[in-house]
Order: C-alpha cells, then sequence, then structure tokens
C-alpha cells in the first residue's frame, strides 16, 4: 500500500463525499479507491468509512485519520516546494479560493502572482463563505477571498490581509447606451432601487445576507424576481432583459464595456464590507504562499485592486 497516495484518496472522499467523484477526482477506479480505504483500515486496525448503499460519511476514528491525512498532505507539499525551488524562484501548486462576489479580484491576483513567479501554478476556485472556511480548516486551501467580518464563526485561528471595501450598485440597462462603456449614474436609495425587478444571489450565500439586511434597513424587504447562485447568471440577465440587480463593484467592474448598461451608487443605507484574504494562523506556508502574500500585500497590487473594486474610481 502507498500509504500517502491512500490518504491523499481518503482526503478526497471526505471532500467529494461520493465515492464515484472522489475516484474520478484522484483518476484512478472506484474499486481502486474502496480498496486503498479497506487497505487503510488494516494499516489503523479501525473502521474509518461508514458503509452502506452510498458514501455515510466517516467514523469518529475515520476522522482522527483524515486530520492527521491533511497534515501530512500539507507537510508533504511543503517539502516539495522546498525542494524545488530555487531562492527567488518559488515553485509549485497554490489552491486559493473566493467568493463568487469576489472571484473578478482573485482572477487579477492569480494571473499577476504568475506571471511574477511562472513556477507557480495557481489553482482558482469560487466557494460559498462556509466553503472557503471549511476549506481553510482542513487545509484544502491555501489562501481564502472573502468576508473577514465572519472570521470568528469556524474554531480555525486565522490571520488576514484587507484588500478593498466592498460597496454596492444598482446595475440596470441605461435609457441611452453609450458609446464609451458603462456609465456611472446618480446615486440611488435602496428603497427606490426595492421597487425595481431584481435578480439576487440564492439565501444562504453571504452576500444576499449583506443585501437583505440592507432592504430591511431601508424598510423595503424584497422578493426577487429572479435568484441564481452564478454571479455570471446575475450579469446575463441584466444585459439581456428587463432585470435589475445589486452588484458590488468588482462585479460591476467586469462589465465597464458594457455602454447599454448603467451602475448607480446605493445609499441610504451606505454599505460597506471589507473584503480581505485568509490563512490559517500557525501553519507553516508553502514558497508559494509566502510568494502570494507578498503581492497581497503590495501597494502597487492593492492600489490595482482598488481600481477594479469599491466605487470603481481608478
Amino acid at each position: 500500500m502507498n500509504l500517502l497516495s491512500s490518504l491523499r484518496y481518503l482526503v478526497a472522499l471526505s471532500e467529494h463525499r461520493h465515492f464515484g467523484r472522489a475516484a474520478q477526482a484522484c483518476h484512478i477506479t472506484q474499486p481502486a479507491l474502496s480498496n486503498a480505504m479497506r487497505a487503510l483500515e488494516e494499516e489503523f486496525g479501525v473502521v474509518i468509512v461508514k458503509r452502506g448503499r452510498s458514501y455515510a460519511g466517516l467514523t469518529p476514528e475515520g476522522e482522527r485519520v483524515l486530520a492527521t491525512a491533511q497534515r501530512m498532505l500539507h507537510e508533504h507539499n511543503l517539502l516539495q516546494q522546498e525542494l524545488g525551488s530555487e531562492a527567488g524562484r518559488p515553485r509549485g501548486p497554490i489552491r486559493m479560493g473566493a467568493v463568487p462576489t469576489a472571484m473578478p479580484v482573485l482572477s487579477r491576483f492569480a494571473a499577476i502572482l504568475q506571471a511574477t513567479h511562472p513556477g507557480i501554478v495557481p489553482a482558482v476556485l469560487s466557494l460559498s463563505s462556509p466553503e472557503l472556511e471549511a476549506g481553510l480548516e482542513t487545509l484544502s486551501l491555501d489562501l481564502a477571498l472573502g468576508y473577514t467580518e465572519r472570521m470568528q464563526l469556524r474554531g480555525t485561528p486565522l490571520n488576514a490581509w484587507p484588500q478593498y471595501i466592498e460597496h454596492y450598485f444598482l446595475l440596470r440597462r441605461a435609457a441611452r447606451p453609450s458609446a464609451d462603456g458603462l456609465r456611472i449614474g446618480r446615486p440611488i436609495r435602496w428603497s427606490e432601487a426595492a421597487r425595481l425587478p431584481l435578480a439576487l444571489l440564492t439565501p444562504g450565500m453571504h452576500n444576499r445576507t449583506i443585501i437583505d439586511s440592507a432592504f430591511v434597513t431601508a424598510g423595503t424587504p424584497v422578493q426577487p424576481a429572479l435568484e441564481t447562485n452564478s454571479v455570471l447568471t446575475l450579469a446575463l440577465a441584466v444585459v439581456a432583459g428587463e432585470l435589475c440587480s445589486v452588484m458590488p463593484g468588482a462585479l460591476v467592474g467586469t462589465v465597464r464595456g458594457h455602454g447599454e448598461l448603467e451602475a448607480l451608487p446605493l445609499v441610504e443605507p451606505e454599505v460597506r464590507t471589507p473584503i480581505g484574504f485568509m490563512a490559517p494562523a500557525g501553519v507553516r506556508p508553502s514558497r508559494a504562499l509566502e510568494a502570494a502574500l507578498a503581492l497581497a500585500q503590495d501597494a502597487q497590487w492593492l492600489r490595482h485592486a482598488a481600481a477594479h473594486s469599491g466605487l470603481l474610481a481608478g
């Protein structure tokens, strides 16, 4: 039995919660995955996987093995990067996730990181806030870009690096298209926006919680005309039809070339949400993560991030 490979399969099974999908992610057959789990159980003398007609989770002993597997794989990755990197030239993978509304900023960050350090291979994932927090806790994520106000919701101590402040806009079709791209219009009150047909993210997503709270504070709770878990669908719904949407500046910035749209800053109440990078405290960073954290604190990068988010003043 290759112990490291078997531990990697266990982590994949925990993440995917399905034997077939975990096997596919590991590029092995489902019987091979099942055999690896049985070999682990024989190695440690405990039952690791609750078995039924389908995957039913891990036993308490399995959870302990999983936690050790995550730490071992993390240390293995650190060693690989240290041995494969030269001074000033980090190499290796880095897994980064962001809440959907921050994906445009993380995409820019990853592209700049890779251009600065060609030996680094970023994986960029769109995840919900709970998924980001779980990924940091289990060490399956190296770095997360999201709502730093949520940092105390889980037991894992985190370090944070502020990036920008989220401001909110009403995105709608403009009465008169502009040849110069999207226009930033006059401010609009949340109570006024509540009277329009809105496309919003689905309940349970933290962005939706923020938006719903703002409408309640304005005294005008809303029932959206369309709900989706896709930020792309939000933008396309506004472009294609008569719907409006509430979006932070980072998302509005991605449709700046659409002259048929306009974005109106939302006021009364003033909603400002800090967005930052987060990583587990007390965990030794890889060479790739060290390079990413250096970029996250670079003044030129922070100016770039501010120009494509927030109030879109850049």
